[in-house]
């Protein structure tokens, strides 16, 4: 029997938050931690304490380019991190920060990264409370690798889960997608090509308080940025969980035309790329219409639309209906089209 490299050794794929991920995670981390709040898989962990619900996540990353437009490295980590939390219902109330630099990091750059760090907390009005520093020798970290943890609060009438969606409900997007791994892997592959792409690496917190509230959900039972994977990962996800089909709709959904003219040059899908500045919300159709005009009220969802919805059939398939009329089955990304872009 011929075992596969990707069998007895971890590929690079393994960590693209497609389905390498999924069978690593379940034929290795699982079996020996999963318990009931690991389990559930989402962005956040959520425990319930005698002060209150808290939510914890953490997230490592290791883009390349460390400086990119639109971003760098720093700018992502916070956003990511602000963003998992806040897409589970929390409010951010503090940063862990643990870097990992390489001997010879220039410390200008540090220097930069860090102000980035700042900026983007105080604009996600987040303070970094604690934090580790190591160095590796030369050609061990790329320059530098940084793990964030955050941790925040959980109204007590606020659930966000896959178990809350049924079937008519609607899935909204709050802006175009594909920005973010498009940016990078031009100014990491090709930096020599001029593009006015920009990274959409932004915190969501603001954008999802808008909407939200303080408590309860304004029709919101379910939310998740599409990161690794893309929004088709995401909704192929969502199905699967929810064992529902989600349809979404190829004409609706919105990319710029200078990111569809990169990733048709990279022969690239953009529903596979990663995006760091968006949010899928899912809600009640009734309520659609006002979690729309919340959402265009701030900058980054001013152009957010309905992009699809779900519907009775019990398959947990994902389609997509495409312009001219046809469907077609999306599924997970199998591995990962552009390594290293958080």
């Amino acid at each position: 029997m011929i075992t596969s490299e990707r069998e007895k050794r971890v590929v690079l794929a393994h960590g693209g938050g497609g389905q390498l991920t999924d069978e690593l995670l379940a034929g290795t981390v699982f079996p020996r931690l999963g318990n009931e709040t690991l389990n559930e898989l989402l962005d956040s962990g959520i425990v319930d304490t005698s002060a209150g619900r808290l939510a914890l996540t953490i997230d490592g990353y290791v883009v390349q380019p460390l400086q990119f437009p639109g971003g760098d490295i720093g700018r992502l980590a916070v956003s990511g991190t602000v963003n998992d939390l806040a897409v589970c219902g929390a409010e951010a109330k503090g940063l862990a920060l643990a870097l990992i630099m390489e001997e010879g990091l220039e410390r200008v750059l540090l220097a930069e990264i860090m102000e980035s760090v700042r900026a983007t907390a105080d604009e996600a009005g987040v303070k970094v409370i604690t934090g580790d520093t190591k160095v590796v020798g030369r050609g061990q970290a790329d320059g530098l690798y940084i793990t964030t943890a955050g941790i925040g609060v959980v109204p007590a009438d606020r659930r966000m889960h896959p178990d809350q969606v049924k079937p008519g409900d609607v899935l909204i997007l709050n802006g175009p997608i594909a920005d973010h791994g498009l940016t990078v892997m031009l100014a990491r592959e090709m930096p020599e090509v001029k593009s006015v792409l920009r990274s959409d690496v932004a915190p969501l917190n603001s954008l999802i308080v808008g909407v939200l509230g303080k408590g309860g959900d304004a029709g919101v039972v379910f939310m998740r940025d599409p990161t690794r994977g893309g929004l088709a990962g995401l909704a192929a996800d969502l199905a699967k969980r929810t064992g529902y089909r989600v349809v979404l709709e190829e004409d609706a959904i919105p990319v710029r035309p200078e990111t569809r003219h990169a990733a048709e040059m990279l022969g690239l899908d953009p529903l596979e790329v990663a995006n760091e500045g968006k949010v899928v919300m899912v809600v009640r159709a009734a309520q659609a219409g006002a979690v729309l005009a919340a959402l265009r009220r701030h900058p980054l969802g001013a152009d957010a639309r309905v992009i699809g919805r779900v519907e009775e059939a019990r398959d947990g398939i994902c389609e997509i209906r495409t312009i001219i009329g046809g469907r077609r089955v999306l599924q997970k990304p199998y591995g990962e089209q552009l390594p290293r872009i958080c």
